[in-house]
């Protein structure tokens, strides 16, 4: 049955170990989906391919991300039990991924946050986010949402108009020898180093990126500049998500993000999307999302970036007129 495929599936997504078994169930996705996301289906019959003749991950192709903009995006016949959306200034057209499977979701990014930071059980967590009341709808908030509750540590939540109760609860987690991550977007960690700086050499700071309406933009390095004076730190640690993905790559400093396994960042030929970027040219971001089972795990995105040999990778900037992508707006 289709069901008992995706849940077989599934399980051998968060099983992958090496780029053998990524390419077998990548290759098996993909004519899962190919089969059963309608709009993904409509879009490689008009590219003329053939899914049962895609016999290499290189010959995939990669569904324009804007399609979460006018269509539906499922591969699945289950109802959604949650719809995730993008932040977006008034009047533009937000993404909506609608996730049938909140499981899988939550295996996806408990997995990689424990395969890059160890067990969310032995972190504390300092957000300068909106709680998920604030902003239903953010995938982002979601997962914070999920490791808070994961979190075994009594000052773990969210602080983003108490930065005088965030400054104590630095300064107690220093006492301790805590391992702590303060996550939240660039603007307000930038906000709070207005009126306090402390020196917390093993904390874990994590900027979601965000300057838009609030401050004037910076560059990578000029940012991390000060952020890492002011919290006493060594690096600026990112992630790498979005609404339509289910899987989030992570970066332990200098903007080179590493992903999980079951995920993998190609790039595309600027000037022809349908074309493979080879060596350290700049390309049009695609990302595989083996954890997008149930919606497409194939997508081209409107970032720009580099790949590296051991598979990490550079985000560069974006698309001339892209629309503005979700963590930058989740506080307006």
């Amino acid at each position: 049955m289709y069901f008992c495929t995706v849940s077989n599936l599934a399980q051998r997504i968060f099983s992958i170990s090496n780029p053998d078994d990524f390419d077998t169930v990548c290759l098996e996705v993909f004519a899962l989906q190919a089969k059963n996301c309608c709009v993904y289906s409509q879009y490689i019959y008009n590219l003329k391919i053939v899914p049962e003749e895609v016999k290499s991950v290189k010959e995939i192709p990669y569904l324009p991300i804007s399609f979460f903009k006018t269509h539906e995006v499922l591969s699945s016949e289950q109802q959604p039990q949650i719809t995730f959306s993008s932040s977006g200034t008034t009047g533009t057209v937000q993404s909506r991924h609608l996730v049938t499977d909140l499981n899988i979701y939550e295996t996806s990014f408990i997995k990689a946050f424990n395969l890059f930071y160890g067990p969310a059980e032995e972190v504390c967590f300092l957000a300068l986010l909106p709680s998920y009341f604030e902003r239903e709808g953010s995938s982002l908030i979601y997962m914070v949402d999920a490791l808070l509750e994961r979190s075994n540590h009594t000052n773990s939540g969210y602080f983003l108009q108490n930065h005088a109760e965030l400054f104590n609860a630095l300064e107690q987690q220093k006492a301790k020898g805590q391992k702590t991550l303060l996550i939240g977007v660039t603007y307000a960690l930038l906000d709070f180093l207005e009126n306090y700086t402390i020196s917390f050499p093993e904390l874990v700071v994590m900027e979601t990126g965000g300057m838009k309406g609030k401050r004037k933009e910076m560059v990578r390095e000029e940012l991390h500049h000060i952020l890492t004076a002011g919290f006493g730190v060594k690096a600026i640690h990112s992630e790498y998500g979005m609404t339509e993905l289910l899987s989030q790559a992570y970066s332990n400093g200098r903007g080179i993000f590493n992903c999980p396994p079951w995920m993998q960042i190609n790039l595309r030929d600027t000037n022809d999307p349908l074309s493979a970027v080879t060596g350290s040219r700049t390309g049009g971001v695609n990302v595989i999302d083996l954890g997008n089972i149930n919606s497409c795990s194939f997508i081209a995105t409107q970032d720009l970036g580099r790949t590296y040999n051991d598979g990490s990778f550079e985000i560069l900037g974006r698309f001339d007129n892209s629309d503005i992508r979700g963590c930058n707006l989740l506080v307006q």
